[in-house]
């Protein structure tokens, strides 16, 4: 079995196979093979120090150096736990940088960095352009606005005067995104946002969004017109095809060249989707904003009544009887996307779920597509493992991440099932003792991939070890 590269440091303890050839996830504790849970917490702190770029925490030093949003926020709730000063000033940075829209963009850039030294970079989005766009050059896009939960988190993993002042200052900002998301995402009239790009959903690659990128027009003069920076760091087979980026950069010049505005977005856009995971982030945001009004002086009331209104509306939207689990929608043929990715075990993090969905929900996580268990002897995988189209090695379709595993992690424990919640903890633990912390992972042998060094897997293990 592969035990992934040393390229990152710190302490291995390798993990052993498990009958047909899954991976062993040692036990946290309790035996021989358990891992040294002291040096994974070094190895998640130096990894997390290692990436500090004077405000804020860049993914990667190699794939990802400037600022992306949902990465900031996973980042801060494990900073929360050792440098809690600087999970703030991650926050702060990036809210720093909102549009005056609300959006929150999905990349700041770094004006230190050369030019070209990442695609697609500030002159390929050229926000200057756009109206309500901030000083600093970002992108257009959005990300899955986990921004507010992770503000919680912080706050109540380190609470003091300093904290609860930032939290604060941050209320309005985060107030500002939800209501973007709410009031100009709702293409479709139901109470949800969407997507205009596979990007924003931060599950880039995922097969879920095969049927409406194909939609997309791309041909060879727009995949010669530029150079792609992933594959220079990263195994072209586990990044997305040629075609299927030069459909992404398609979807951004459609998006820039009419300023990013969002009023057009139904006649002609060709890419809109709704998102259970988007939209489980969009309500657990606002559970967390009522926490957060509560804590500094506002009115939690609409912040309960609109993430009441969110989980209803991807009850109606969104849940398919047929499977029991949550599909995307495509707002363009009206209909359910069919594939069974992690996405649709993300409304699971949602406290209001109701019982009978929890259960069809845990059902699929706990068959041989998602392999839950309290005791697992694979990891969790993004997507299902029984498709045809499964595929362990590529980004998103297939490979297990840190961030899907910790939300659903912490759906398991609000929804009372320990059980599973601690066969998930062991995994992503196992995870990383294996393999460091690596952007991604096989589904099957725990084997890194992707970038060494990852800022999220490194932050939510620290969330992990200390129980969340």
């Amino acid at each position: 079995m592969s035990t992934g590269t040393a390229a990152d440091g710190g302490s291995r303890v390798p993990a052993g196979p498990a009958p047909g050839g899954g991976l062993r996830v040692p036990a946290a504790r309790g035996d021989g093979d358990a891992p040294d849970l002291a040096a994974l917490r070094r190895l998640a702190v130096a990894t997390l120090d290692g990436n500090w770029e004077h405000d804020h925490t860049v993914p990667s030093r190699t794939l990802y150096p400037h600022q992306w949003s949902w990465d900031s926020a996973f980042v801060a709730v494990g900073l929360a736990h050792v440098r809690p000063a600087r999970a703030w000033r991650e926050l702060g940075s990036l809210f720093a940088a909102q549009w005056a829209d609300g959006r929150v963009p999905h990349i700041v850039f770094n004006p230190a960095l050369r030019p070209g030294s990442y695609f697609p970079g500030p002159e390929f989005w050229d926000s200057a352009r756009a109206e309500g766009a901030p000083a600093a050059a970002t992108s257009g896009l959005v990300q899955p606005p986990v921004h507010a939960l992770a503000a919680w988190l912080a706050h109540r993993r380190a609470p003091s005067d300093a904290g609860r002042a930032a939290l604060a200052r941050l209320y309005p900002r985060l107030v500002a995104q939800q209501r973007y998301l709410g009031r100009a995402r709702d293409v479709g009239g139901g109470g949800l946002a969407c997507l205009v790009h596979p990007w924003e959903s931060g599950l880039d690659n995922s097969p879920a969004w095969d049927a409406p990128l194909a939609r997309v027009p791309a041909d060879a003069a727009v995949m010669r017109a530029y150079r792609r920076h992933d594959t220079a760091h990263a195994d072209a087979a586990h990044r997305p095809t040629d075609l299927d980026y030069a459909r992404y950069v398609a979807l951004v010049d459609a998006y820039r060249d009419g300023r990013y505005r969002d009023d057009g977005l139904a006649g002609a856009h060709p890419f809109l989707v709704e998102c259970p995971l988007f939209n489980t982030a969009l309500g657990l945001a606002e559970h967390a904003l009522a926490r957060i009004a509560a804590e500094v002086g506002g009115d939690p009331g609409p912040h309960r009544e609109r993430a009441a209104r969110i989980t209803a509306a991807l009850l109606d939207r969104l849940y398919d009887p047929a499977t029991g689990v949550f599909h995307p929608r495509d707002l363009r043929t009206g209909r359910l996307l069919p594939a069974r990715t992690a996405l649709g075990l993300a409304p699971l993090a949602l406290p209001d779920l109701p019982g009978r969905q929890v259960a069809t929900v845990l059902a699929e996580a706990c068959s041989p597509r998602f392999g839950l268990a309290a005791r697992m002897d694979r990891p969790l995988p993004s997507h299902d493992r029984t498709a045809d189209d499964f595929e362990p090695l590529r980004y998103w379709r297939g490979p297990s991440w840190m961030n899907l595993g910790w939300l659903l992690w912490r759906g398991l424990r609000t929804h009372r099932r320990p059980d599973l919640a601690a066969g998930l903890r062991e995994s992503m633990i196992g995870l990383v003792a294996t393999a460091g912390c690596h952007e991604y992972f096989h589904p099957d042998t725990g084997a890194g991939l992707g970038s060494p060094a990852f800022a999220w897997t490194a932050a939510l293990l620290l969330d992990v070890l200390a129980g969340g």
